[in-house]
């Protein structure tokens, strides 16, 4: 005992010198990217009020999105279908799951900075060559052996590799993390989206069978009227047309209303067979009057996939640094000690004792240049990260760019639109008071109903853009994501890599 005490003494310089230099680290340590910061999104200043009148929408700058943005349309239906999708969808499943396999390999690697300790207990029976001396000292050719040790390994880190290892698995784990709340935003965003394209065509589909019926009316007063000779057949002929092509055009837009049905179902995570279809009218729809609008300098913390590609970065760098340290040499200790006697009543009695302490370092000499490579693939997928986070940052700029202009232009359109379509009204009443009284004749409400059926369908449209449009606002912004505390990250140090 008195021995094993002093060999420990004499290790101890070499234990304490190992522990120091466990403190290097190869590479430098990550620095968040510093993103493109304009001073607004887009090229000319836009007004803080888009449209006027009860349908003004008002940007708020700096403000935030809620996270639950959708509830802003004031749409019980849109909103029961938002909350089911984020219960049932299996993509989004998926990624919860990818997320906690993340989770659990970065709790497995911390396990490389640890000393491993194992037990190991084995019973063996032998038979011993007559010419040989028994190890018991028996005279006996059988015996039986029992051994009973533990077993300690531990390799220093002594360069930060495994350190470095487990940083990339954090990092990994935060990817998994903001994708998943990227995909919450895309599935929610899309189910919206999706609702109201599907309340636009059902209302398509009305205002078009009302235009149907309509000129069914007007054609089979105009059949009467032929059968008394006071209209041509050609005038007849062409209410039928008329007609016709009208109803022609409902069936394209009831394909429409259909297939944007299987979709909601499969964002629900249910079959089309039993998904009712989206419940909801545009009457339903509230537009939001307020519109947040955070700034720019502030978007690439808002976006989950900014942030993703922030954090593929960081996995990146760590990656090099962990390919660098594989170059570098590695230490080893070992230790193990136990008893072996031919009886198990004399586990560790005196004589069958043993112990054994052993230090291995290593360093690759000869690989054909295996480590270099590695190294610099891991440099080249840096650079790689790099690029695409600019790209990833560049591209929310402009998806935010792109959802204001279009909300301006929806603006302006549904102002048009709505002008047009009361316009249009007008004109078709007034033709058709003209035409009870002969002052015109049938191709001329023809034409005006023709011209209504265009501006209601186009009003419809405008409405339909300008909530699909302020959704992708939304959505471009962020979605709020960061709000609730189910996958909240904190912020890496500010700075550059």
């Amino acid at each position: 005992m008195k021995t094993l005490v002093t060999q420990a003494l004499h290790a101890l310089p070499l234990l304490l010198c190992i522990s120091l230099l466990t403190g290097c680290m190869v590479g430098p340590d990550f620095h968040r990217p510093v993103a493109p910061k304009p001073a607004r999104y887009t090229a000319q200043a836009l007004p803080a009020t888009l449209g006027s009148g009860i349908e003004a929408q008002h940007l708020v700058t700096g403000a935030e999105v809620p996270a639950q943005w959708w509830m802003l349309f004031h749409s019980k239906p849109l909103t029961a279908l938002v909350t089911q999708a984020l219960t049932a969808n299996p993509g989004l499943a998926a990624a919860q799951a990818a997320l906690r396999q993340a989770q659990e390999a970065q709790a497995a690697g911390k396990g490389s900075l640890y000393p491993s300790v194992a037990a190991d207990y084995t019973a063996s029976r032998q038979r011993v060559a007559g010419t040989l001396a028994s190890p018991a000292a028996s005279g006996y050719d059988y015996y039986t052996l029992h051994t009973a040790q533990l077993e300690v390994s531990w390799a220093p880190d002594l360069f930060g590799g495994n350190r470095r290892q487990l940083e990339a698995l954090r990092a990994q784990t935060d990817v998994q993390r903001y994708q998943l709340e990227a995909i919450r935003l895309s599935l929610a965003a899309n189910v919206a989206l999706g609702a109201i394209d599907a309340a636009g065509l059902r209302a398509q589909i009305a205002a078009t069978q009302a235009i149907v019926d309509s000129q069914q009316q007007v054609l089979v007063s105009l059949q009467r009227q032929f059968a008394l000779g006071a209209v041509p057949v050609a005038t007849v002929a062409a209410q039928q047309a008329t007609q016709a092509q009208a109803r022609a055009s409902l069936p394209p837009l009831q394909k429409q209303l259909a297939q944007q049905n299987d979709a909601l179902a499969a964002l629900l995570g249910c079959a089309p067979a039993d998904f009712p279809g989206a419940d909801i009218e545009l009457a339903d729809l509230h537009l939001p009057a307020e519109l947040p609008l955070n700034l720019p300098s502030r978007l690439v913390e808002r976006r989950p996939d900014v942030r993703a590609a922030e954090a593929q970065l960081h996995a990146a760098s760590a990656a090099v640094d962990v390919a660098e340290a594989n170059r570098l040499p590695k230490f080893t200790l070992s230790a193990n000690a136990g008893s072996s006697p031919t009886k198990i009543s004399d586990l560790f009695s005196h004589g069958t004792v043993f112990w054994n302490l052993a230090a291995d370092i290593s360093q690759p000499l000869f690989d054909a240049g295996s480590l270099k490579h590695q190294q610099r693939a891991a440099e080249a997928a840096l650079d790689a990260a790099k690029a695409q986070y600019r790209s990833v940052a560049v591209a929310a700029l402009q998806n935010v760019a792109d959802a204001l202009q279009a909300l301006k232009a929806d603006a302006d359109g549904l102002a048009a639109a709505q002008a047009a379509e009361q316009a249009a009204a007008r004109s078709l009443a007034i033709t058709s008071k003209q035409f009870a009284l002969g002052d015109v004749d049938h191709l001329a409400v023809l034409q005006a109903e023709q011209t209504q059926q265009q501006a209601a369908i186009a009003l419809i449209q405008a409405q339909t853009s300008r909530y699909s449009d302020t959704v992708a606002l939304y959505q471009a912004l962020g979605g709020g994501w960061w709000q609730h505390q189910e996958t909240a990250v904190a912020p890496a140090h500010a700075g550059t890599w």
